[in-house]
């Protein structure tokens, strides 16, 4: 079976004028996009009220109901792409590897499944009470990312982790097998 991997390493940010920030790169080419609104629900959350396991799930679900408003099948999430993903956003919480996709080969060989194609979506944002949401929303004003999200993916697996200052990382891992 042949694997095909798509990839590519280009930023795409959302950047806010009021100091809360939601950036998110894809792994396939997209333009930078600036807006100056601002959430009216932004409120400062502590690192330890951060409930990873929610965000995921939160995400995974916001996902599934854009596809399903497009018509498309809805994603099923595999455990093994959800650990992948959620090493993937530890690490750049901690600062072991950089923001964006560096690694991305070797996580989806490490999650053990034959594919046919593999897609890869991060972002991270600070200070929202409801960051699934923003880092969902921001995916979708991008190109890049989008076409992840509207993919002929089977599979999904979602990371979220916290760095410092409560910034919250965000992996989201496609497959087609």
């Amino acid at each position: 079976m042949m694997r095909t991997i798509i990839y590519g390493i280009t930023l795409g940010s959302l950047i806010l004028t009021s100091g809360a920030d939601a950036v998110s790169a894809p792994d396939e080419t997209s333009t930078s996009k600036f807006s100056g609104k601002l959430s009216q629900n932004r409120q400062i959350i502590a690192q330890s009220n951060i409930n990873t396991t929610a965000i995921e799930r939160a995400v995974f679900q916001e996902i599934n109901n854009y596809r399903g408003s497009k018509n498309l099948p809805v994603l099923l999430r595999n455990s093994a792409c959800d650990n992948q993903a959620r090493i993937h956003s530890q690490n750049m919480a901690k600062g072991r590897v950089s923001f964006g996709h560096s690694g991305f080969s070797q996580r989806v060989k490490a999650i053990g499944i034959p594919f046919i194609a593999a897609g890869e979506n991060v972002a991270y944002n600070q200070g929202y009470t409801d960051p699934a949401k923003q880092a969902v929303q921001s995916w979708l004003r991008s190109p890049g990312h989008l076409a992840n999200i509207k993919g002929k993916y089977n599979l999904t697996g979602i990371g979220v982790a916290v760095g410092p200052n409560s910034k919250i990382y965000v992996t989201q891992i496609f497959l087609r097998v």
